[in-house]
């Protein structure tokens, strides 16, 4: 007897390591398969009830090694995130500043909404200067340091804040500054939440998944209000309510917005609202007055049409 035990586990070993069964060479590796089959072969099915104990009394300890490396969530570790992250952090509170001083605006109820509209540029242009620090950290004094400084969108949207800081209020005008305001603050504010746990606050979640949905339309009517402003402000000398170099200035930043590297939906917006204008001047009811206005609107505009930014 002991003699044809010997032979079946041997017969039984050659027969798994000839691969005449169907199993793949990655299962014949795995730690503790051939014990088993070897065990089936032999019948001693205690041998596998006392492996599979075995292996499932390793697995708490292996659950709480993989417990003690995941990243601790909380208020604590949201303060840890903001001490580590100051320069995002306070963006992201001058952001919420600019969404808190345009509802003032809009809505007075907690203030004068004169004063709220200047707060809003105010925190426009705090939220301009980091983020231009955060871009450009070095100082240089060169030209290349000044041409990279006018290539930046901060640096765009701190020019655009300081023109109309020296205007009267204009809603339009804070549309923008709005708006990139949501876009980004929402953006980041994923990242606090993300520190406090995957599902706190869900609301605010869903909320920040619908902006960021419909970041490229909000994008786009950026520039649409970029562009629209620019006729305003000639609008606005006329009727004194901005000053005479108002109008040359913006048109200098508008050209820098045609231009940006990063953000190409203003010069998108400026293109098609141009294709859109010389469509309208090609229709036979079109009046003849009207479509020399509209030429002479496409030839002024032709200009200041940049050539193709490299992304």
């Amino acid at each position: 007897m002991m003699t044809r035990s010997l032979d079946r586990e041997t017969d039984c070993d050659n027969l798994l390591k000839s691969g005449s069964w169907y199993w793949s060479i990655e299962e014949l590796v795995k730690p503790g398969t051939l014990h088993v089959l070897r065990c089936l072969c032999r019948g001693q099915f205690n041998n596998i009830r006392q492996c599979n104990t075995v292996k499932m009394a390793d697995s708490p300890s292996s659950g709480s090694t993989d417990s003690s490396h995941q990243v601790e969530k909380g208020w604590g570790a949201l303060k840890q995130h903001v001490l580590a992250n100051k320069i995002n952090a306070g963006l992201w509170a001058t952001r919420v500043f600019t969404i808190l001083f345009t509802i003032g605006y809009l809505i007075p109820v907690f203030g004068n909404s004169y004063n709220a509209y200047y707060k809003v540029l105010m925190s426009a242009a705090a939220t301009s200067a980091l983020r231009l620090h955060q871009r450009v950290p070095v100082v240089r004094l060169n030209m290349q340091f000044i041409e990279d400084l006018l290539m930046e969108d901060s640096c765009h949207y701190l020019l655009y804040s300081i023109i109309f800081l020296y205007v009267s209020p204009v809603t339009m005008v804070l549309i923008p500054v709005l708006l990139f305001a949501i876009l980004h603050a929402a953006s980041y504010s994923l990242a606090l939440l993300d520190t406090l746990g995957q599902n706190s606050c869900w609301p605010a979640r869903l909320m920040i998944s619908l902006v960021e949905f419909q970041s490229s339309n909000i994008l786009r009517l950026c520039g649409l209000c970029e562009i629209m402003i620019l006729p305003l402000t000639i609008i606005l000398v006329f009727s004194g309510r901005a000053g005479l170099l108002t109008p040359f200035v913006y048109y200098q930043f508008f050209k820098m917005r045609l231009s940006s590297r990063r953000n190409h939906f203003t010069r998108n917006t400026f293109h098609e609202l141009r294709n859109a204008l010389s469509l309208l001047s090609m229709r036979p009811s079109m009046p003849g007055v009207v479509r020399w206005l509209i030429n002479v609107l496409l030839k002024i505009t032709q200009q200041i049409t940049p050539n193709p930014v490299p992304q």
